[in-house]
């Protein structure tokens, strides 16, 4: 098919189906599909809202017309059968981070205003993935329409576990030969070809005794900057001090509710945001008499690796060419059976190692009379820019889009890290006149323009062609 009579075929389309593609993202953005282990059971391997949402997607597959395979409640996947078993794959997810505070629009829903959509999810992952059923029905329809197969065969895999561990894509990998090539709707265009390593870890305090600070809560996952965070202290309101950025609240029961606002973000984007642990920590270490010497030391610990968030103050700072500088962030902190437990979140470069991070937080837990494990560590991704797969994504995003496309790097982890030859591919779009009312991915009112979602279909149907015409085998 000529290149021009293709484009014309897509714009029809996605014009014709544009609404039937909102509804679905609704039906799965209604879903609190956040994973839930002490839920989990064989079958629903990361809980039950989890497994409604994969199954959920399932039933939109099959309905679109796509051979769809259950592995175990793991992953899923929906096939257009090509002409050889060799296969192009995407790969997004239908699993989110918890909904979190501050929202002003109904978080299990979607909700239209303005342009945009705005809703859990709508952005990560479950309206990018449901552009790649719906490009693959493109190419089922046509396959239907002319009776001539795709070269390759076209198989969306549906990831059910991509905010937490990621235990759904080595499930597949068992069980199923690589991809040709993949790409993960789940990110920003125009193309990310690498991938900073991804390190988590947990600091834990001795068990509490004494002083008047019962309890830290603060933050929503580990991989993001907490913008809200909270301790009950034994006091009056009227005996703490006020502070920049502190609430006070009767908490009942002789209690008070000591919350720190800050301004929160994405882990691996943690330029212009304010740490409330941070902030909590620093306001609870002014007033005297509060904690004990442990607690004392344990809320140094939280100051100390909320000073900065390129890994300065804890001594692990790194940079490389690909990659640029190391992050580290202060995630969550919460009170588990009587102890105070802070995760930290690293993004970093091929200058360093998890190894080398996991040695140096193991000193400072030392420091602060509490202990350190590592919870996981994934070593960076890269792929080549100058490959004919990358070249053709590229090709086709500047095409749409009229920009100069290039690669570019991250210290995102995404579906792509798991495979020989992949990339996160859109469709997010940074615009300059977006409304402050539009939040990002993991936080409160995540939304994404529906023209920039629309857009992304196009380019996603006209890439997947393209790949078909290239030599994979």
């Amino acid at each position: 098919m000529a290149d021009e009579q293709l484009k014309q075929q897509v714009d029809q389309y996605v014009e014709e189906v544009w609404e039937d593609v909102v509804e679905d993202i609704r039906s799965l953005v209604k879903i609190e599909s956040v994973e839930d282990l002490e839920a989990a059971e064989p079958g629903k391997p990361f809980g039950p809202k989890a497994n409604e949402a994969l199954v959920t997607a399932e039933g939109i597959a099959s309905r679109l017309g796509l051979e769809v395979t259950d592995l175990d409640g793991y992953i899923g996947f929906g096939d257009v059968p090509g002409k050889s078993d060799t296969y192009i794959a995407t790969i997004a997810h239908t699993d989110i981070v918890p909904l979190g505070l501050g929202w002003t629009f109904p978080a299990l829903d979607v909700t239209r205003k303005d342009g945009y959509l705005i809703g859990r999810g709508v952005l990560d992952d479950k309206g990018p993935f449901v552009l790649s059923l719906y490009a693959a029905n493109f190419f089922r329809r046509q396959v239907e329409a002319t009776g001539e197969k795709l070269p390759y065969t076209l198989r969306c895999i549906i990831g059910n576990n991509e905010e937490t561990d990621m235990g759904d894509v080595p499930y597949y990998l068992d069980r199923y030969p690589e991809p040709a090539f993949c790409f993960s709707p789940d990110a920003d265009f125009p193309v990310i070809c690498g991938e900073k390593g991804v390190y988590h870890g947990e600091f834990c305090s001795k068990p509490l005794a004494g002083g008047r600070l019962v309890e830290l809560d603060g933050g929503t996952v580990a991989n993001a900057i907490p913008g809200l965070a909270c301790a009950l202290v034994k006091a009056e309101a009227s005996e703490l001090p006020c502070g920049e950025g502190i609430t006070l609240e009767d908490a009942g029961e002789g209690l008070v509710r000591v919350s720190a606002h800050g301004k929160g973000g994405h882990a691996s984007l943690p330029a212009g945001t304010v740490n409330a642990i941070g902030i909590l920590a620093r306001y609870l270490l002014g007033v005297d008499g509060l904690c004990t010497p442990e607690q004392r030391r344990f809320l140094e610990l939280q100051a100390l690796l909320t000073e900065d968030t390129c890994g300065k103050a804890t001594g692990i700072e790194s940079a490389d060419d690909k990659f640029g500088p190391l992050t580290c962030i202060a995630g969550t902190i919460r009170t588990k059976d009587g102890r105070f437990v802070q995760t930290v979140d690293s993004r970093y470069p091929t200058t360093t190692t998890g190894e080398a991070i996991t040695a140096r937080m193991t000193q400072i837990a030392s420091e602060h009379a509490c202990t350190y494990r590592l919870l996981g560590d994934a070593v960076p991704f890269y792929i080549e820019p100058t490959s004919p797969e990358i070249r053709t994504l590229l090709d086709t995003y500047g095409e749409y889009t009229g920009k100069r496309a290039e690669a570019f790097c991250i210290g995102g982890g995404t579906y792509a890290r798991h495979f020989k030859r992949a990339c996160a591919f859109g469709p997010h779009e940074e615009h300059e006149d977006e409304p402050a009312w539009v939040g990002m991915e993991h936080g409160p009112d995540e939304g994404v323009s529906e023209a920039d979602l629309k857009r992304a279909l196009k380019i996603y149907i006209v890439t997947i062609a393209r790949l078909m015409e290239l030599d994979l085998a």
